[in-house]
């Protein structure tokens, strides 16, 4: 029974501002939905924090929210074809090679005089980025938001109101197996959730947890 439930689950959907999970990041989230809807008196926006905190999520989200502006993400600075007018998302500034960290210093500037946005992120606060002192001073000009991860209760939560929410009713140990062995992000959580509601549904029996146990063990198999 176990293949039934596997063919159910599909990639995660691509991040968006309206499927992330805010937790204790809402001023961050209604930050980047302002910039998104050209309603900002803040055009210049600095996340950080450490992996699995939303950060690629929130920056890919911008970018697509505010495609109607003309927005771009990107995993490094581009050095062309810059619109000053635009929205631009760039990750992982602490990365940037010194070429790169030019760009990027550039890039802020030609976005300040043009009327664009740039929100940037990065694994550390402004001030303690191995970067040049100019645009370390660039990142902090605006406002800076750490970017906190949901806690184990907290996706415990929204684990369980997306299931009841579905009338899918799913036991404690297996949202408590979820979190422990399933990947962590929860696009990929709430899309296993899903897939467990239509396999219920298509089946006319209960979610249990041997079930889940063994289709998470065969995913695990075929990533390895």
């Amino acid at each position: 029974m176990q293949q039934q439930l596997l063919l159910q689950l599909a990639p995660p959907p691509a991040p968006t501002l309206d499927n992330f999970v805010p937790g204790r990041n809402g001023a961050a989230l209604r930050a980047l939905r302002e910039i998104a809807a050209g309603a900002a008196a803040e055009r210049f926006v600095y996340l950080w924090g450490e992996p699995g905190s939303g950060r690629t999520h929130l920056l890919r989200g911008l970018a697509q929210a505010a495609g109607a502006r003309g927005s771009a993400y990107f995993g490094r600075v581009p050095d062309a074809g810059i619109a000053a007018d635009r929205v631009y998302a760039v990750d992982d500034v602490q990365c940037l090679a010194p070429d790169d960290q030019i760009r990027l210093f550039d890039l802020y500037n030609r976005v300040r005089a043009g009327g664009g946005a740039l929100v940037a992120g990065g694994d550390a606060a402004p001030g303690q980025l191995a970067l040049r002192a100019d645009l370390r001073s660039r990142l902090a000009w605006g406002l800076a938001f750490q970017l906190h991860p949901l806690s184990d209760g907290e996706k415990t939560d929204v684990l369980r109101a997306h299931a009841q929410a579905l009338s899918l009713d799913l036991a404690e140990d297996v949202l408590a197996y979820l979190l422990r062995h399933a990947r962590r992000d929860m696009a990929s959580l709430i899309g296993i959730v899903d897939a467990l509601d239509r396999y219920s549904l298509e089946q006319k029996r209960p979610v249990t947890l041997p079930l889940v146990r063994s289709a998470l063990d065969s995913i695990n198999d075929r990533s390895a």
